[in-house]
């Protein structure tokens, strides 16, 4: 019986290589910093070009949010507000030959600008793909939305909207 559980288990849980979502719509408020040169210069070297001035957010469920929970682990971010399972779920996730890569916060006239982990993918949609990144800011309400940056425009690149799905592959 045991080793039937675990074969369950072994089955559910492994290694971390795609994450599934669906598009939504955010605050509208991450231009203010995608738009600031320091940030920019860093994600020049994330993605091999300057980042289109926004983020696009993709809302996880289920097993793609315990995926999700390990990512942020990784990068040293809580999720205390996430149901236990969630949080038990991704400590079982291998999340080691992900490369995280820190974009440094800074200050600029008196007003902090925080920081972040990225981590290198590829955004995917009926069949089209454009290289992206997962960007997981320091401070951030978001638990179950995964903020998304990419040179292009995704939301038109894809000719994607709100409630359109979406699969996220993170380079290992």
């Amino acid at each position: 019986m045991a080793s039937t559980r675990m074969m369950k288990k072994e089955r559910r849980y492994g290694r971390l290589v795609q994450l599934n979502g669906t598009v939504s719509s955010g605050l509208g408020r991450a231009h203010v910093f995608m738009s600031q040169p320091h940030y920019q210069d860093q994600f020049r070297t994330i993605l091999g070009t300057t980042a289109w001035p926004g983020t696009l957010n993709v809302k996880v469920e289920e097993m793609n949010l315990v995926n999700y929970i390990a990512l942020r682990k990784k990068a040293g971010i809580d999720t205390l507000d996430a149901e236990d399972a969630a949080r038990e779920g991704a400590t079982h996730i291998d999340v080691s030959t992900i490369e995280s890569i820190r974009v440094r916060g800074f200050l600029r006239d008196g007003v902090s600008f925080g920081g972040a982990t990225a981590y290198q993918a590829t955004i995917a949609h009926e069949g089209n793909s454009i290289p992206c990144a997962i960007l997981i800011p320091d401070l951030t309400r978001h638990v179950d939305v995964v903020e998304v940056i990419s040179g292009p425009f995704l939301r038109e690149r894809l000719e994607i909207e709100d409630g359109a799905e979406v699969s996220l592959t993170l380079a290992n």
